[in-house]
């Protein structure tokens, strides 16, 4: 397999060099870009047509449309005199006259370019130019974060609540229509935060970091195979400007308090950008039940649990992005990104144990339990982008180091029943990645993409348990302590072929083929019985969409893809996981990777005053993994074992709309449903406990108010129903949010004012399971209810000067034990 990608990459060096070869004798190109606004609203104006003309000529010598900022950038201009055009429906056409560029300055910034509304068309224009809060893309939902009045003092967990086709539960766990198998990513790029507790690591980063979420259902065979459920991106306010600009934003509330600010830089062809955001939470109370019924041939008890815990989150993220074009055809750029947060926990528990089988042992007990989480890192990525002559004809290259360290520690001290526990967990994690892209505009009707990629994981845990000596002090044991090391190497190939074809037909077709090798080294004292393991599995991923355009506004869209999830390391660690003694877990190194194929067909169409989006879909998941949780030996809890359960068959519906029913007002909503009907193997149909086909669904309603003076409002009410496992179910979830947000000083600041769940001071979940042998029912119950002003202040130039560059995209591992209490850090 390295000879194959070792082959590709000399393939690709050769014809970088032939191409600037025959280039070389050409004169440089440069760029002529700006952004379109709007003359009343300010707003930028995106799909707008942009021509560019030689002096005195009808023919454009190209031309582009705006993106979703308004931003534009005609590419490979010759230097020369020219005239440039913009136009769109409902606006008087801009003709700017006299755009010189030279050879001594190929690039030119023609900033703002504003657009006058048509008279007899000005209220409906008015609509046209705001930036849509939720935009259907081809391949993608992007959610305006910078359009929610609601987001502001918040963290990126309570924005992702309102994204389409993305569900949040009580935990923090991220899931799309769904399936927890979900890959983030940041910047279009993996993280090493992300790759330790996830549900905690999206709670550091405040909302006024993030700029839009990008949600991908159905990926071409370009992206990692990792991920059933799809991608999401999450976008921060990183610019490319000229001159210098940026912004300060953040809230105070009763739940957090949030502080962002970020810089930025780009003068001719260098371009540097620096973001830092501070996310800290007053302490919250939570309140919880249980009871835990064991009762099988040796054991037939009750354990009650009654408790009350405290928890307080904080985190920090910080980059900085430094650019330079060094000519038309060639540019680097790289990012070094830092994460640090965590939380700690204490709490009281009140317990009960029955033995109904001996009375003499029931006993009552207390526990008193602390606990501290903290994860840091970083990411260091380096992007080479080589364009040729032709038009997006182009070779990048992209490497990134993600380093990441997780610790864990807790100590549970009781009253008796159980000896007291004490454990420290360190792990580490790196990651190193190298990708190569390549694009070819064969023609005007076909584009041809290829690739090949390498990741390099190597994560150690060090699990160091202290047990009570004589004088009930905490010594070390190594005995039950354990050294854990994981490897994991996948390499890729791919190539996707794109081509329109007549009638309004697009279709896109593509093949992936990923080897992955895992290499696991269990030490421990005692277990004289483990032994290091490998494993080795090819994977061929297919992907096929066909588009089509039924007028210019509507499409339909029928679409395939294979996806993957490697069982990761939180799932195929064979150590124990003893820090909630009750309810302890362990992993399997032997499992499968989850493999599901979907079927989606969906409709889009979008107007100046409505957006509609809705689809169905098929989803077979093979070798689904579950939590399989028996009761233990010493008869006092359970222990759950992670298993290739068997098969999954899901029929689902999506629908996302918005509309405009008055000028002032816009409403939205989302809904998406499915089916869950697990087909257990073996052993596992005597462990199934939830019977029957059942229908779990996520939706969301909000509306917008715009009132005269700048003054908008905003409401959010969302609901999730319960999710069902083989052996349980896990809690719905609802919430109601408002928000009201005033702007000042020509829109360049804000206030506002945010309120969650005002008729409602706590949210309760209640979770049941059961299987042979136990049964156990719980009940959690924390405050919800929060005030909070918000505040932002933008300064300096923002002159928009060009989109992203490409860079390292990771996409792969199933995002595991997103919300690991304790014990073995969820590292990948």
């Amino acid at each position: 397999m390295k000879k194959i990608i070792l082959i590709t990459v000399m393939l690709f060096a050769v014809l970088s060099v032939k191409s600037q070869n025959f280039t070389g004798t050409n004169s440089l190109k440069g760029k002529i870009s700006g952004t379109v606004i709007d003359s009343i609203t300010q707003a930028p104006v995106d799909y707008a047509s942009v021509s560019l003309f030689k002096i005195n000529s009808t023919k454009p010598v190209t031309g582009v449309l705006t993106d979703a900022t308004g931003n534009f950038k005609l590419s490979e201009v010759e230097a020369g005199t020219y005239t440039v055009t913009i136009s769109f429906i409902g606006y008087n056409d801009k003709t700017i006259k006299s755009v010189i560029t030279t050879d001594a300055k190929l690039d030119l910034e023609i900033g703002k370019v504003i657009l006058s509304p048509e008279t007899n068309t000005l209220k409906e224009v008015v609509v046209v130019g705001k930036t849509q809060q939720v935009t259907n893309k081809i391949d993608k939902i992007v959610y305006n974060v910078e359009k929610d009045l609601t987001a502001g003092g918040g963290n990126a967990t309570d924005v992702l609540q309102k994204v389409p086709m993305v569900n949040v539960d009580i935990d923090g766990n991220v899931s799309i229509r769904g399936d927890a198998n979900v890959r983030v990513l940041i910047n279009g790029k993996p993280s090493g935060a992300t790759s330790a507790n996830l549900a905690d690591v999206l709670k550091t980063i405040p909302a006024d970091q993030i700029k839009n979420i990008e949600v991908v259902t159905s990926p071409s065979a370009k992206y990692d195979a990792e991920g059933s459920a799809g991608i999401i991106n999450i976008i921060t306010k990183q610019k490319s400007v000229s001159g210098v600009s940026g912004s300060v934003s953040g809230g105070i509330g009763t739940r957090q308090n949030n502080l962002n600010a970020n810089i930025n830089y780009n003068k001719n062809r260098f371009s540097l950008s620096a973001n830092v955001g501070f996310n800290n939470g007053w302490p919250q109370e939570s309140d919880s039940e249980s009871n835990q019924i064991l009762n099988n041939s040796t054991a037939n008890s009750l354990q009650t649990t009654k408790g009350t815990n405290e928890v307080q989150r904080s985190g920090v993220v910080a980059s900085v992005t430094a650019g330079y074009d060094f000519n038309a055809f060639n540019s680097l750029s790289t990012t070094f990104r830092y994460n640090e947060g965590g939380f700690e926990r204490t709490g009281t528990n009140e317990n009960q144990f029955t033995d109904y089988m001996n009375p003499s042992n029931s006993t009552a007990y207390t526990r008193q339990s602390s606990a501290k989480n903290s994860f840091g890192g970083f990411d260091w990525s380096l992007n080479y982008a080589h364009k040729f002559a032709k038009e997006g004809h182009e070779l990048t290259f992209s490497s990134q180091w993600s380093h990441n360290i997780v610790e864990t520690n807790y100590q549970n001290i009781y009253s008796g029943f159980y000896t007291n526990q004490k454990a420290n967990n360190d792990g580490n994690n790196d990651e190193y990645t190298l990708q190569l892209d390549y694009t070819l505009p064969v023609t005007e009707k076909f584009k041809l993409e290829a690739g090949g990629k390498t990741i390099i994981r190597k994560i150690s845990s060090d699990f160091q348990n202290y047990v009570p000596d004589a004088q009930n002090a905490f010594v070390f044991d190594p005995i039950s302590s354990n050294l854990y090391n994981y490897d994991q190497d996948v390499a890729s190939l791919y190539t996707v072929g794109t081509v329109t074809l007549p009638k309004g037909f697009t279709v896109m077709a593509g093949a992936r083929f990923e080897n992955t090798a895992i290499k696991g080294d269990p030490t421990n004292a005692l277990q004289t019985d483990l032994s290091p393991f490998k494993i080795n599995y090819g994977t061929f991923i297919p992907s096929f969409t066909v588009q089509k355009a039924l007028s210019a506004s509507s499409s339909l869209k029928l679409t395939y893809s294979k996806r993957i999830s490697r069982p990761s390391f939180t799932y195929l660690n064979p150590f124990i996981n003893k820090s909630n003694i009750q309810a302890q877990t362990q992993g399997n190194p032997t499992l499968d990777p989850e493999v599901s194929q979907t079927v989606e067909f969906g409709y889009s169409t979008f107007s100046q005053k409505r957006t509609l989006n809705i689809s169905a879909y098929y989803r077979y998941t093979s070798d689904l993994i579950e939590g399989i949780a028996t009761p233990l030996s010493d008869e006092t809890g359970t222990i759950t074992n992670y298993q290739n359960i068997g098969n999954n068959k899901s029929f689902g519906m999506s629908f996302f709309g918005s509309v405009n029913p008055f000028k002032i007002l816009t409403l939205r909503g989302n809904f998406n449903a499915f089916t869950y009907k697990p087909d257990p193997s073996g052993a596992y149909n005597l462990e199934q406990s939830t019977n029957g086909t059942s229908i779990q669904y996520s939706a969301f309603v909000s509306g917008t108010l715009q009132f005269k003076n700048d003054i908008s409002a905003e409401a959010f009410v969302i609901q999730n129903s319960s999710k069902k496992t083989l052996q349980g179910t896990s809690p719905a979830f609802n919430l109601m949010v408002f928000g009201v947000k005033k702007q000042l000083w020509k829109k360049t600041a804000s206030f506002g004012l945010n309120i969650v769940s005002p008729f409602k001071k706590d949210l309760e979940f209640k979770q049941n399971s059961s299987g042979q042998g136990f049964s156990q029912s719980s009940t959690f119950k924390f405050p919800i209810r929060s005030f909070g002003v918000t505040f932002s202040y933008n300064f300096g130039s923002m002159n928009f000067t060009g989109a992203k560059k490409k860079g390292v995209n990771n996409d792969d591992l199933k995002e595991g034990d997103q919300n690991n209490q304790g014990g073995m850090p969820a590292i990948k």
